[in-house]
């Protein structure tokens, strides 16, 4: 029986299980290194699998640059050509998973992100790559020629260790910020990280003039200074949710106002003073209510004051309801945070690393994959298709 504590020698670990990490490994056992993934948790690849709704949201039909926030917004080029979302998409397609898109060019599984999962583990058992679920870290140290990593399970030596552990969004699912922690012992900076693609919160005095809103969604603007988002909202107990939302709080910091068109297709102050003139007995809800929710058109009608014939209404009120439809201000105080966040916003500086190799400058041998770097997508694809891209290219080096 084997000695649990005996010390492994492997050329590769990986430490992190999911997207990036087990991308990292295929690629590494292509190249015949004897490679171990290990993971505390007791599942492979949680946040796969809860993702898109089940259905893993596994990349996007078009991947720029310009789908990423990074303080260095050059360093995710490099490997999105190298490995493209039609890369992805072949490998996918070889193991016979069906997938549909979505708008803005999303793409599900048909069935289940499960088949994600089953998919990546099959690639690293035919790559010969060791998995370890249940493994805990207690300690990393550098060596001569490598790192010395110990587990609840084993003593691991290895050449070149690959850290690939996610960002802090959603720790009921383990997240945690062991990768942040291992950069900052090893000497590396770290971008602040905090929650991205996330749903904002309001004060109560806001709350309290949202209140009846909940449960509404509808397609909607949102800007924030010259970036703008045009997606579906979704007003919640304690805010504003939906794509546009979330994509928006990747780019927000506390303070910030949002600006919200809810009819981005219609002048609403033309519309009501055309009304005012066509139909001047007619209600303002009444004419809102044709490009509005019922319920948020009179919501928005008696805040504004605007109750009554339509002739009766200054042009003064109808501005200002037109003015809480096309162009609301509101200052979030805060967001739902990560236990909501889909990602993380921030983290290991990439003027630390190689966007070629994914290999710390000042730590040979040490490699950083996924979310845990200073790149964040969109809402969309974006994130996976960054996991597997620096996951793939770290692996053509480890």
């Amino acid at each position: 029986m084997e000695d649990v504590m005996a010390t492994q020698k492997v050329d590769v670990l990986i430490i992190g299980a999911g997207a990036a990490g087990m991308m990292c490994a295929i690629e590494a056992g292509k190249r015949g290194r004897k490679t171990w993934v290990i993971d505390h948790a007791k599942k492979l690849a949680e946040k796969i699998r809860i993702s898109g709704g089940g259905r893993c949201n596994f990349t996007n039909m078009d991947i720029t640059a310009k789908n990423y926030l990074s303080e260095n917004p050059h360093f995710c080029k490099s490997a999105l050509k190298r490995y493209t979302n039609w890369d992805f998409i072949s490998l996918i397609s070889e193991y016979g998973i069906t997938y549909h898109e979505r708008d803005h060019g999303q793409l599900f599984c048909d069935d289940s992100a499960q088949q994600i999962i089953d998919m990546l583990e099959k690639e690293c058992k035919k790559a010969n790559v060791d998995i370890r679920l249940n493994t805990k870290v207690e300690g990393v140290s550098k060596r001569d020629g490598g790192f010395l990593i110990m587990s609840n399970e084993h003593e691991i030596e290895c050449e070149h260790l690959v850290i690939a552990t996610g960002g802090l969004s959603i720790p009921k699912i383990g997240a945690s910020n062991f990768g942040l922690k291992q950069a900052e012992v090893m000497g590396l900076n770290v971008i602040h990280p905090r929650p991205a693609l996330v749903p904002f919160t309001f004060d109560q005095d806001t709350r309290d003039k949202l209140a009846g809103f909940q449960g509404i969604a509808l397609e909607a603007v949102i800007k924030l200074g010259k970036t703008e988002f045009r997606e579906a909202l979704l007003f919640t107990h304690k805010g504003i949710s939906g794509p546009a939302v979330l994509q928006i709080s990747s780019f927000w910091t506390p303070g910030q106002e949002v600006q919200i068109n809810l009819a981005p297709d219609t002048d609403v102050f033309e519309l009501l003073k055309k009304a005012k003139q066509d139909q001047p007995k007619q209600e303002a809800q009444t004419v809102i209510a044709t490009i509005l929710p019922k319920r948020l058109a009179q919501r928005l009608s008696e805040q504004a004051d605007c109750k009554g014939k339509l002739a009766d209404q200054p042009d003064k009120k109808l501005h200002a309801l037109a003015a809480s439809i096309n162009d609301w201000h509101l200052l979030p105080s805060g967001t739902e945070g990560y236990r909501t966040a889909e990602v993380m916003r921030g983290g290991v500086d990439t003027n630390e690393l190689s966007s070629k190799t994914f290999e710390a400058k000042k730590v040979p041998g040490l490699f950083f994959v996924g979310e845990v770097i200073d790149v964040t997508g969109h809402l969309g694809g974006f994130n996976f298709q960054w996991a597997w891209a620096s996951g793939y290219c770290a692996g053509q080096y480890v």
